[in-house]
C-alpha cells in the first residue's frame, strides 16, 4: 500500500534521522512539534529502567497483538541485540509457549492490556513482586506507547524499509 503520509525527503532530514534513517522517524517528522516531543518520550522508554530483554518482549508481544509488521521487523532485530533467541522471538506469537516465569509476566502484561485495557489484580501483584514502582509505570506506559505507535504506523501506512 502507498503511504498516506510520505516520509520527509533525505535533504530535509535532521541529524537524528540521518543517523537513524527509518521511515517511522521521517514520517512523524512531518509534524515537527509532535516529532520532537515523541522522540524524547520514546527515547526515555528505550533507555529506561527495564531490562532490555523485558522491554523487547513487551514490544514484540504488543506488535503481535497490534498486527504491526513495522514494529515487529525493527524490534525483532532489537530483541536479538537484547539477547532473545530466534526461537524466543518466534514464540512471542504463541501464548502457550513455555516461558520462564519472569518472561511470562512481561507477556501477561501485554496480554492483559491488549485484551482488557487494564491489568488483572494477579498480574499487578506479580509486577509488584518483580519491579519497583517506576518499573511498573514504565512497563505499562511502554505497552501503551507501542500500541499507539502501531495504530499510527498502520493508519499512515508507514512502509518497512527495504
Amino acid at each position: 500500500m502507498e503511504p498516506r503520509v510520505r516520509p520527509l525527503p533525505p535533504e530535509e532530514w535532521d541529524g537524528f534521522i540521518k543517523a537513524n534513517p527509518y521511515n517511522v522517524f521521517a514520517t512523524i517528522a512531518r509534524h515537527p512539534k509532535l516529532y520532537r516531543a515523541w522522540l524524547g518520550f520514546g527515547g526515555a522508554l528505550l533507555d529506561g529502567t527495564l531490562p532490555a530483554r523485558d522491554r523487547e518482549l513487551a514490544i514484540l508481544r504488543t506488535a503481535h497483538h497490534s498486527r504491526s509488521a513495522y514494529e515487529w521487523a525493527h524490534h525483532a532485530r532489537l530483541g536479538r541485540e537484547a539477547g532473545l533467541t530466534e526461537l524466543e522471538i518466534d514464540s512471542v506469537r504463541h501464548p502457550d509457549a513455555l516461558w520462564p516465569v519472569e518472561d511470562r509476566l512481561v507477556l501477561q502484561v501485554a496480554d492483559d492490556l491488549h485484551y482488557g485495557g487494564d491489568l488483572t489484580d494477579a498480574t499487578w501483584a506479580a509486577l509488584c513482586d518483580r519491579y519497583d514502582e517506576a518499573g511498573r509505570i514504565e512497563l505499562v506506559m511502554l505497552v501503551a506507547h507501542y500500541r499507539m505507535l502501531a495504530l499510527v504506523l498502520r493508519t499512515l501506512r508507514v512502509a518497512i524499509e527495504e
